[in-house]
């Protein structure tokens, strides 16, 4: 039995990584084997990619940051990911390509189907069973994170009208691909969030 594929998409401070760790014990309580990640690191390798790309002092030219992301992507899915798969687990994930896509190949102007282009080949075609999107307002989530946060990555540290134009992106990536896609609206509370989350999943496994 192949295993399942969840990613987490948002803007920053939308929540992702209090709802993928609901999610993580839900199911490893429920008796699955889980595998908890994120892009970029999740390996000794991605962890390396992580710091050069979200903390390095200096700018990194728009090309070079969406070919780091996907030397990460590439080494991630082939040694972690992919195999965790193949031994039928549940991998869920932090961040993915649409992130590429959403944050280089539209908020940096790269262009999104060449971004996705590059993404795709570096994980031969892999493409996620579920993703969930938590969308939330940009100003929103800024206010997250100066509350829990003193130092901010390169990312984080851009103009709001970035985020903006990021968001945008997400939406029109979801609804492009509504069947892969489920979006909810991140400014609900966490326990409605996670019980829309666990639906989703309990049907993705019936069908498994």
């Amino acid at each position: 039995m192949t295993g399942l594929f969840i990613t987490f998409e948002g803007g920053d401070g939308s929540g992702k990584s209090t709802q993928a760790e609901l999610l993580t014990s839900w199911l490893t309580d429920a008796g699955h084997t889980v595998v908890r990640t994120r892009e970029p690191g999740g390996t000794d390798l991605g962890d390396e990619l992580r710091e050069i790309v979200l903390h390095r002092r200096g700018d990194i030219a728009p090309r070079a940051e969406a070919l780091i992301y996907a030397a990460d992507r590439a080494h991630h899915i082939a040694t972690k990911v992919r195999p965790a798969i193949d031994r039928g687990e549940v991998v869920i994930q932090d961040r993915y390509f649409d992130s590429s896509v959403a944050y280089q190949g539209v908020g940096r102007g790269l262009g999104a189907d060449d971004v996705r282009r590059i993404s795709l080949w570096a994980v031969e075609d892999l493409l996620p069973d579920l993703t969930i999107l938590l969308d939330l307002d940009e100003s929103v989530g800024r206010g997250r994170l100066d509350e829990a946060r003193t130092r901010y990555d390169r990312l984080e540290a851009e103009e709001q009208t970035f985020h903006a134009t990021v968001r945008s992106a997400y939406l029109e990536l979801a609804a492009a691909e509504p069947a892969r896609f489920l979006v909810l609206d991140a400014s609900g509370d966490v326990a409605s969030l996670a019980a829309a989350i666990r639906a989703r999943v309990e049907a993705l496994l019936a069908r498994r």
